[in-house]
C-alpha cells in the first residue's frame, strides 16, 4: 500500500459550506467537510486511505505522492513571442541573464 502519510493535504475553510474543508492535491476530486479544523484533516486522510485501498484492490494506478517525485528543476513553457521580448528586455536591464529573472519572476 502507498504511504498515504505523503500525500499532500490541505484544510482550508469553505465560507460556501460554513465548515473546513480538508483537500488532497494528488486526489483533487476528494473532499471532506467538517465544522472541526482537526476532524476536516483526519477526515481528508482517513478517505484517501480508504480510496488508495479499493484502488489497490482493483489493480488501478495510484497516484505516486508529490513529496516523493524527482524534479530535475527544469520545464518549458510556451508564451507569446512579444512578451518573451519583454522578459529579455527586463533581463538586459537587470543586467542579469533571461534564466536568472525569469526564476526571480517566479519565486516572488
Amino acid at each position: 500500500m502507498k504511504n498515504y502519510d505523503h500525500y499532500t493535504y490541505k484544510v482550508t475553510w469553505s465560507a460556501e459550506d460554513q465548515e473546513y474543508v480538508g483537500l488532497c492535491a494528488e486526489f483533487p476530486s476528494l473532499s471532506y467537510l467538517d465544522e472541526d479544523k482537526i476532524a476536516a484533516f483526519q477526515g481528508i486522510e482517513s478517505l484517501v486511505k480508504a480510496v488508495v485501498a479499493d484502488m489497490e484492490a482493483n489493480g488501478e494506478s495510484i497516484p505516486e505522492p508529490i513529496a516523493e517525485k524527482d524534479y530535475s528543476g527544469k520545464f518549458q513553457v510556451r508564451i507569446p513571442p512579444e512578451l518573451h521580448r519583454k522578459l529579455a528586455i527586463e533581463a538586459a536591464e537587470e543586467k542579469i541573464s533571461l534564466n536568472r529573472y525569469v526564476n526571480l519572476k517566479l519565486a516572488s
